[in-house]
C-alpha cells in the first residue's frame, strides 16, 4: 500500500489527461504485434510505428493488437491519435496502479484487470492489462513481455472453437477469460502451500513459519484487491448497452462472474485458513514452549530432593552421625535412586508425564 500510495504522487498535480508512467524506469524497446483474421484466413505482423496499425482500421477483418511495453509515453500519445483515444484513456494505460474496471466512450469500450502470475523466483507478480474493444480491433496494452494468452494465440493460429468466427466481442471475452482461468493457476499454487503448512503446524511448528504465512497472507491480500472489482468489470460489460457486445456473447460473460464469483470464495476461504493457522501456530508454539517448562520443572522437582541430601552430607562438620558408616556411600546411593524412583512413579500415576 506505502509502493501504491509513493507511485501515485508522480501524477500528483498535473492536470486530466497527462500521460505518465507510474511504474519502474525501463529503456527496453516497445513492441507492437497485430494478428489480423477472420473466419477464413488469419496474418501476424510486427510493426514498428503506431502509423502502421492505421490501415487496420479499414478492414472488415478483426485485428488483436498487442502492445508490449507502456514507459515510453510518447509512443503511447501517438498510438492515441492513431485510434483517436481520448486523453484519459492514454493517462489511465500509463498509470498501472489503476483499480480493474470498464468505461463506455461510445465508439469503443475502455477495460482495465490485472493479471496474476508467479515468476521463476516463486514470486507474486500482478501486471495491469489495459483493453480498447472497438468493432473491428481491439487494442491490447501490457507492461512486460509475458502473458496468459498463448492458448488463445494458438486458438487463433488453428482455427480452433469459435474465436476466429465471431467478433471482437468475443475476443474480449476470450482475454478476460484467460486471465481470469490463470488465478485458478495461482490459487491452486497457494492452496498447495496452505497444505504443507497445515501438516507444518501440526507435526512440527518452527519458528520461522509465522512469517511464511503472513507473506501468503499479503498475497491473497493483493490477489483480493485485484480480482474483487472484476465482478464489476464483467457485470458492466454483460449489463452495458453499447453495440460492440453482441447479445450471443452475453452469456459468455455470465459465465466469466461465475468464475469471478468462486475466485473471490476461495480467496476469502484461504484467508480464513491462514487466519487460523496463525492462530493455530501460536498455540503450538505455546504448548511446546508448555512441554519443555514442564520437562525442566519435572527435572528440577526431582533433583530438589537429591540436592538436599547431597548438600545436607556435604557439610564440612566433624561430628557427622553416618560418617564413619562402612557402607554409607552406597546407602545415600540406594536412597537417592528411590527418592527418584518413587517421585517417577508418582508422576505417571497422575499423568503429569
Amino acid at each position: 500500500m506505502v509502493e501504491i500510495l509513493r507511485k501515485s504522487k508522480k501524477t500528483g498535480g498535473l492536470p486530466p489527461g497527462t500521460v505518465v508512467y507510474t511504474g519502474e524506469t525501463k529503456s527496453n524497446e516497445v513492441k507492437i504485434q497485430v494478428i489480423d483474421y477472420d473466419e477464413a484466413s488469419i496474418e501476424e505482423h510486427e510493426v514498428k510505428t503506431p502509423e502502421e496499425c492505421e490501415q487496420f482500421l479499414k478492414t472488415n477483418t478483426v485485428s488483436w493488437i498487442n502492445v508490449t511495453g507502456i514507459h515510453d509515453t510518447a509512443l503511447i500519445e501517438r498510438i492515441g491519435k492513431v485510434f483517436n483515444l481520448h486523453p484519459l484513456v492514454l493517462e489511465d494505460i500509463a498509470n498501472i496502479n489503476q483499480r480493474p474496471k470498464i468505461d463506455d466512450y461510445e465508439d469503443y469500450l475502455f477495460i482495465v484487470c490485472k493479471m496474476i502470475f508467479y515468476d521463476k523466483e516463486e514470486e507474486l507478480k500482478v501486471e495491469q492489462i489495459s483493453m480498447i474493444v472497438a468493432n473491428n480491433f481491439i487494442l491490447t496494452f501490457e507492461e512486460t513481455e509475458g502473458d496468459v494468452f498463448d492458448l488463445l494465440r494458438a486458438r487463433l493460429r488453428y482455427g480452433k472453437g469459435k474465436v476466429r468466427k465471431l467478433k471482437t466481442d468475443y475476443l474480449a471475452y476470450y482475454l478476460l477469460d484467460s486471465i481470469v482461468d490463470n488465478y485458478f493457476i495461482s490459487l491452486e499454487k497457494i492452496g498447495g502451500e496452505i497444505e504443507d503448512m497445515e501438516d507444518e503446524v501440526i507435526k512440527s511448528p518452527r519458528q520461522g513459519l509465522i512469517n511464511e504465512i503472513q507473506k501468503l497472507r499479503r498475497d491473497l491480500i493483493y490477489i483480493r484487491k485485484s480480482v474483487w472489482p472484476m465482478r464489476e468489470v464483467a457485470t458492466g460489460l454483460e449489463r452495458d448497452e453499447s453495440k460492440i457486445i453482441k447479445k450471443g456473447t452475453k452469456i459468455y460473460l455470465r459465465d466469466l462472474y461465475d468464475h469471478t464469483v468462486q475466485i473471490i470464495d476461495v480467496i476469502e476461504t484461504y484467508r480464513d485458513i491462514l487466519s487460523g493457522l496463525i492462530d493455530m501456530h501460536l498455540s503450538s508454539m505455546s504448548n511446546k514452549m508448555n512441554e519443555i517448562m514442564k520437562f525442566l520443572t519435572i527435572i528440577s522437582t526431582i533433583f530438589m530432593p537429591l540436592t538436599f541430601v547431597t548438600s545436607l552430607y556435604g557439610m564440612n562438620f566433624i561430628n557427622l552421625p553416618e560418617l564413619h558408616l562402612e557402607y554409607g556411600y552406597y546407602y545415600v546411593w540406594i536412597a537417592l535412586i528411590l527418592m527418584s524412583g518413587s517421585m517417577l512413579y508418582y508422576f505417571r500415576r497422575k499423568k503429569w508425564i
